[in-house]
């Protein structure tokens, strides 16, 4: 009995262990402190550097969030000062529970989430919803998960930021505000389904009023001269270098008649003069000027960016990558000192200290760099290892010499003309840092312009010999279209967001559709080239291929039309300076400066008065012209199945509807384009199956195939105007084959509907529920299944087909 009894304690004892490695997080074995983290990857570093007597858990990120909106709510009390509605996410009641569990147990429990504003809010959450008493919570922060910063964090614990907790929140209600009053406007006035938000909607301005930018551009041309001279120096070598005249000509007959002056002058080298030159470091990584130059120079999106350096982050390989800072700890300055000297010697180093001078500064303490300077490589994939690769390098060269240059710049003047003929050239007598690290531009036509021939052997004054003169015709060019780098660093310029929130921003901008990143076709330009060689002068005409772009950001039509129509109604909301106003609002209240109730309040008494001043009806669609035929108008809009052009606009008439073919856009297409989109005549007959008409049309819920009664959706993404009689007849078959009864049992069917398969009889429509296979019924389970419909209880009640649920 003894033995049984040791037996029957053994195997419990077992299947515990067994479930719990299933599950990392619990613990029968009481813990006396108790960390919780946001992120599990987070704290499974962290487990790597405190003992047993720590149990680590993670939040995965926020357990509450504002209520969903609803019909009659959006989460938020405007009668208690803008009091938020928190619910704990459905999804995380089992992890709240065990949350809840593991810290009544505890001595101790530690709130470790990250250090900026988001964290401090999902400590106070997880507070407030857990119940945690004071006298034994503590928040600990640190900006690099390593064994150093964890145990000084816990040496050196506080209280919650409530100022920090106030400007997350802030933000949280003005942005849920914004959304609920704006979007219902959209619906209304451009088409369902849209939304706007307060950082989303200026940066979609942004780019927007770049490509109106570029539509109204004006190309000016001007002549530029370039031309080539040989001479002879001091010592007997034969020298020969290129230069460029110090002016523009503004038409080809200035250019002509100064080629022709050209063969008239004298050319002496009159000046030479050298200056040594000292390039510095770029400072080190913040949030922003990581996203730009992994843009640059790795090609990454802002939110690629971002998710690799989380992962490095929480691997614990860098700093906190959120953060506003240029500083570098004394323990990061000393490290990367050691590794240079022992890399490159005492000549390349050089101690920096970089001060902070971003507006509203309020992340991390320390700029972005490597846990350990002397981890060469590190990331679970060659993504993570190249942006680590990047981070290392811009870390190491802050801290390293300046590069030394020498400049030489040569004129050649003329003998009866006061232009000068220059060139210059730049040679790197040092490369310093430029050993480890160069900043890239957002320049697409940075170079030296003269190439890299050497002038330093030359002397002044030195007579000339003139070799080849071009005159080429060259244009002034548009503004250039955002990519990833230029939109984050015209974001932060004008203050817009933060650029923690730039990856999220982006991303809704695209998701939204108001923006697309894609190409633009170049069009093909002539150019006039004058070339004066020995004494003659040839003209001849050149063309080139301008305006072409890849991977820059694109207004549609639909953010083009969403645009417009806020800045029309809401000037003040959609202003530059009114958005960075409110961040710098957030920061005050994050300092205790301001208060988060009262700073809301004065935004919502500004917005809401303008919500009930926007006139009723839809937003006017785009006149093209008259039907030449009919006179009917011809009218280019946005609907709910996106661009396209209308024939009609009467009740007396029904209107006809063409999808826009893409790189159409209803602020562009004439009336002849918009013309030819109906030549194919949708509707059009495109061939015959079981003896009736296949058609092809367009209607409210988009294009179409028709067969007799039988209409067929024609899939999105396939052009109604070019598909094939083969795609077409595949469709109806496909739809004919799901309208055939699965079973015919007379006075029952099982037939397939659009929301599963339900059995059909002459008094309604029965549901079968999913985990019964409708395939393998017979008449008898059938009739069971309509009996127990006709159960009054919730979850048996019977409906019918099209009525309302």
């Amino acid at each position: 009995m003894l033995y049984l009894c040791r037996r029957v304690r053994l195997i419990a004892v077992g299947w515990a262990l067994q479930n719990i490695t299933k599950n990392y997080t619990l613990y029968i074995v009481m813990s006396k402190h108790l960390v919780i983290v946001e992120s599990p990857t987070k704290a499974k570093t962290i487990g790597k550097f405190l003992g047993s007597d720590y149990q680590i858990m993670s939040s995965q990120g926020h357990i509450r969030d504002i209520e969903g909106m609803g019909k009659n709510s959006i989460g938020i009390d405007f009668k208690n000062d803008y009091q938020p509605h928190y619910v704990i996410d459905a999804q995380k009641e089992q992890l709240v529970a065990q949350l809840r569990k593991a810290a009544q147990k505890a001595k101790t429990i530690w709130l470790a989430s990250d250090e900026d504003r988001e964290g401090e809010a999902i400590a106070w959450h997880l507070k407030e919803v857990l119940e945690l008493p004071t006298e034994n919570t503590h928040r600990i922060v640190f900006h690099e998960i390593t064994k150093t910063a964890i145990e000084e964090a816990l040496q050196h614990p506080r209280d919650i930021d409530y100022n920090l907790v106030d400007a997350q929140q802030a933000r949280r209600v003005l942005d849920r505000i914004v959304g609920f009053e704006l979007s219902p406007v959209l619906w209304k006035k451009v088409t369902t389904g849209l939304s706007a938000g307060r950082v989303q909607s200026v940066a979609v301005r942004l780019i927007v009023e770049r490509e109106q930018e570029i539509e109204a551009f004006e190309s000016q041309a001007h002549y530029r001269l370039t031309a080539t001279f040989a001479g002879e120096t001091a010592s007997g070598e034969q020298v020969s270098f290129d230069t460029e005249l110090n002016h523009r000509f503004a038409s080809k007959e200035e250019a002509l008649a100064f080629l022709e002056a050209c063969q008239k002058q004298s050319y002496t080298l009159s000046s030479v003069t050298h200056k040594q030159g000292r390039r510095s470091p770029a400072p080190p990584f913040t949030t922003s000027s990581l996203q730009q130059e992994a843009a640059r120079k790795l090609h990454f999106t802002v939110s690629k960016t971002m998710r690799l350096a989380q992962s490095l982050y929480e691997a614990g390989h860098i700093t906190y990558m959120r953060t506003d800072s240029v500083n570098l700890s004394n323990l990061a300055l000393n490290t990367a000192k050691e590794e240079i000297l022992k890399e490159y010697g005492a000549t390349y180093h050089r101690s920096r200290k970089y001060q902070t001078t971003s507006k509203g500064a309020q992340e991390a303490h320390e700029a972005i760099r490597p846990t350990y300077m002397s981890v060469a490589s590190a990331g679970n994939n060659n993504d993570e290892r190249r942006l680590y690769d990047l981070i290392r390098k811009r870390a190491l060269a802050t801290q390293m010499a300046d590069a030394e240059t020498d400049t030489t710049r040569v004129e050649v003047a003329m003998s009866d003309m006061p232009y000068l003929w220059v060139a210059t050239h730049e040679v790197v007598t040092f490369d310093g840092f430029m050993r480890v690290y160069t900043q890239s531009t957002d320049d697409d036509n940075a170079a030296d312009s003269m190439g890299m021939q050497s002038l330093a052997q030359l002397e002044a004054p030195m007579a000339c010999q003139l070799g080849t003169v071009h005159a080429q015709e060259s244009f002034s060019k548009a503004p250039l279209r955002y990519n990833d780098a230029t939109l984050v660093k015209r974001m932060e310029e004008l203050g817009i967001g933060r650029p923690s929130t730039y990856a999220t921003v982006i991303e809704t901008i695209q998701s939204r559709q108001y923006v697309v990143k894609g190409n633009v076709e170049g069009k093909k330009r002539s150019y006039n080239v004058l070339t004066l060689q020995g004494n003659k002068i040839s003209d001849k005409t050149k063309s080139e291929i301008v305006g072409a772009d890849t991977g820059k950001f694109l207004p549609t039509d639909l953010g083009r039309i969403t645009n417009n129509f806020l800045v029309e109604q809401f000037p003040t909301i959609l202003s530059y300076d009114f958005t960075a106003r409110s961040e710098e609002s957030f920061d005050a209240i994050a300092e205790g400066e301001a208060n988060w109730v009262k700073t809301v309040d004065e935004f919502y008494q500004t917005f809401h008065p303008l919500i009930a001043q926007v006139p009723s009806g839809k937003m006017a669609a785009r006149v093209i012209g008259k039907h030449p035929e009919t006179g009917e108008v011809v009218l280019a809009r946005i609907t709910k199945n996106g661009p396209c052009v209308q024939i009609g606009d009467s009740d007396e008439q029904k209107p006809r509807f063409a999808s826009l073919q893409k790189g159409q856009s209803i602020f562009t297409i004439t009336l002849d384009e918009a013309l030819a989109l109906f030549a194919t005549a949708l509707p059009y007959t495109l061939t015959t199956w079981n003896g009736q008409e296949v058609v092809i049309g367009e209607g409210k819920f988009g294009p179409y195939v028709r067969c007799g009664k039988t209409f067929v959706s024609i899939p999105k993404g396939q052009n109604p105007h070019a598909i094939s009689a083969e795609a077409a007849i595949a469709l109806l078959e496909n739809h004919q084959q799901q309208q055939l009864p699965i079973h015919d049992f007379g006075d029952i069917q099982v037939l397939n509907g659009r929301y599963g398969a339900y059995i059909k009889t002459a008094e309604g429509n029965y549901r079968i529920p999913r985990s019964v296979d409708a395939h393998t019924l017979s008449k008898e389970q059938c009739q069971e299944l309509i009996a127990a419909g006709n159960n009054t209880t919730k979850t048996q009640k019977p409906y019918k087909r099209y009525a309302k649920k």
